[in-house]
């Protein structure tokens, strides 16, 4: 093939047209391959965006100096400047060296779809150290290049990241079959899979020791809607490891709370039967052995229960209205300290659900209609978590401190360090499963910015169809942050890095995708997906995105900090795949397959009827020296 392609004939913005000095008939397809324009020393770099019978359009991508490929460009061709094919050294200045083996600094990616078996490499800290993001329609490819990308990590056994922390939250359950059999390649590189199936585990069944959690934890977990649901939520865990108790402290906390209670209602200045009724209500429901209906008021002359003295006459009158102040006053406790929870202190679902209540009856829920409305809703769904068998994941069998728990995670069954950790939150519902997500994110996050060692043990947290989960959602409103936005603003310095895997961009968190500095994108369809990610993503040229519509399964365009322009390949198979292949209709619809208590008692043609016998019914050269092969 000639290397001279033509002389240039117009310069506009970053695209030049050559004017063709070669016969294209005789070429293979040029499109995609990278020219250089050279006038002495000056090399800019370009690719063959369109071609025809006479003219080249190339679009300007960087410029060689001093042996070194940098992307963009500082000045633009001369019109006499020798237009050719790049060479294979050239090349790999600009996709990186294809023959590297062994180096632990790289690992493989996939390989050029332009040019023929071109291995493409990606440098570990370049691409590991940022955020990214694998974007594709379902069917395209998502989870076979994650699986991919994860099992090319540890695809040398001479150089092994044993310190790798990997976390993936796996939304159906896809992951445990490409990475359970990792352990053949080093007895040193482990797998453990932490499922929600608590009927039939395919795991360890995922536990969470409620009492590591926070109050903006417990608002995730309660679905919390309004900043003012929070004191509550705040209170209650104040009160949590002082309620469980039984000695005499405890009861004094108990009496204070539920005599300011009983003390809000009688001077309310309402009706003395509401005044009865509400004070009746609070006692019924919390009560202690010095404060009940039944406890027994002393005056001169006579004793009667508390009960007796909320009577109220004929008259609409409760004459006893200053002797029950008086006994209940006695009960309230000006200064008691309430201990913020420091997790060393274990409990349970069902002991939190006894502090809400007492924090619900302070926060006066059984006298206002406004504050019931916001206030008893965290009630009712704290009771539906624990009548409900997501209660299992809240309910850890023993003592154990957030670091310990932290370190826990990243053991194996057999007692070694795990360096991949999948979350399989299939068997829960997206309320839940968002919920789980976020708990456990920010529990990383938090023990990462508090360790002194600042990013020495990196936590890599991978999610899988990311748009049910890393949303524009409430918690900015009700928490004042999103955890995930966080993460992407601040978790590089602390070595906290976010894998964001989705069909529905669009939908993400706009913050979080904008602090992305890697991108995969596989084939995408959907006009508003396609709009999105040309405007969130950097360097995105429109003949990009308009090749992601028409990628075959498995290719994929990526471009981000870890790459010096935007590469087109394709992903090989993962070895083993996961779970996430389509069904195949042409061969369930025509086998049997029975269901116990569901078997066909007769044949199909019986049924409905024979049919009668007249129904319808790809590599070339390029360049002068050390030719690059065309893929």
């Amino acid at each position: 093939m000639c290397d001279m392609l033509g002389k240039i004939v117009s310069i506009v913005d970053s695209t030049v047209t050559v004017k063709l000095s070669i016969n294209i008939d005789n070429q293979v397809n040029l499109v995609n391959l990278h020219v250089v324009l050279e006038d002495g020393e000056t090399k800019i770099v370009g690719e063959i965006e369109d071609i025809d019978q006479i003219n080249a359009k190339i679009n300007i991508v960087g410029e060689f100096v001093n042996g070194v490929f940098l992307p963009g460009f500082s000045k633009k061709p001369a019109f006499k400047s020798t237009v050719r094919l790049i060479k294979q050294d050239e090349l790999a200045l600009i996709l990186g060296d294809s023959n590297v083996n062994g180096d632990h600094k790289v690992i493989p990616l996939g390989f050029s779809t332009v040019y023929q078996n071109y291995r493409i490499n990606v440098g570990v800290n370049a691409f590991f150290s940022a955020h990214f993001a694998i974007l594709g329609n379902t069917g395209s490819g998502k989870s076979f290049t994650v699986s991919r990308l994860l099992q090319n990590i540890f695809s040398n056994p001479k150089s092994l990241p044993i310190s790798a922390n990997i976390f993936i939250f796996d939304a159906y359950g896809e992951y445990t079959n490409a990475f359970q059999t990792i352990n053949k390649i080093s007895p040193q590189i482990n797998y453990k899979n932490y499922t929600t199936n608590t009927e039939y585990p395919d795991g360890e069944v995922l536990q969470i020791p409620l009492w590591l959690l926070k109050t903006d934890d417990i608002a995730q977990l309660l679905g919390v809607t309004t900043p003012m649901q929070l004191p509550i939520i705040d209170k209650a865990l104040k009160l949590v490891t002082v309620l469980k108790d039984t000695n005499e402290d405890v009861i004094k906390y108990k009496n204070n709370i539920i005599a300011r209670a009983i003390m809000d209602i009688l001077l309310s200045g309402k009706e003395s039967v509401k005044i009865r009724d509400q004070i009746t209500a609070v006692l019924t429901s919390f009560n202690t052995k010095d404060l009940n209906l039944e406890s027994q008021i002393v005056q001169p002359g006579y004793t009667r229960s508390l009960k007796q003295c909320i009577f109220v006459d004929n008259s609409g009158k409760m004459q006893e209205m200053e002797t029950v102040v008086s006994f209940i006053n006695q009960y309230i406790v000006d200064g008691l300290d309430y201990k913020d929870p420091d997790g060393t202190i274990p409990y349970t679902l069902t002991d939190l659900q006894n502090a809400l209540d007492f924090a619900l009856i302070s926060e006066g829920v059984l006298q206002s209609d406004k504050v019931f409305d916001y206030a008893n809703i965290l009630s009712v769904r704290l009771r539906s978590l624990i009548n409900s068998s997501a209660s299992a994941y809240f309910s850890y069998p023993k003592m154990i401190s957030r670091d310990e728990y932290i370190q826990k995670l990243v053991l194996s069954s057999t007692g070694q360090k795990a360096q991949i950790v999948n979350f399989n939150i299939n068997n829960v519902d997206d309320r839940m499963a968002k919920a789980i997500t976020k708990i456990l994110s920010k529990l990383l996050f938090d023990y990462a910015t508090e360790t002194k060692a600042r990013a020495k043990m990196p936590f890599h947290i991978i999610i899988e169809e990311a748009h049910r989960y890393v949303q524009k959602d409430q918690d900015e409103e009700v928490l004042g942050y999103n955890i995930f936005d966080r993460i992407t603003k601040e978790g590089r310095k602390y070595g906290v890095l976010l894998g964001l895997i989705t069909q529905r961009p669009s939908e993400l968190s706009e913050t979080s995708i904008s602090q992305c500095s890697n991108f995969i994108i596989l084939r995408t369809l959907h006009p508003k997906d396609l709009e999105y990610i040309r405007n969130m993503v950097p360097n995105m040229s429109s003949a990009i995105v308009e090749q992601l519509k028409t990628l075959q399964p498995g290719n994929c365009i990526a471009f981000g900090s870890a790459f010096k322009v935007p590469v087109a390949m394709k992903i090989e198979r993962p070895n083993p795949e996961p779970l996430s292949n389509s069904a195949n209709i042409e061969k369930t619809w025509f086998e049997r397959y029975e269901v116990q208590g569901f078997a066909p008692t007769q044949s199909v043609a019986n049924t409905f009827g024979t049919p009668s016998a007249t129904s319808p019914g790809a590599g070339v050269g390029v360049g002068s020296s050390n030719p690059v092969g065309r893929a």
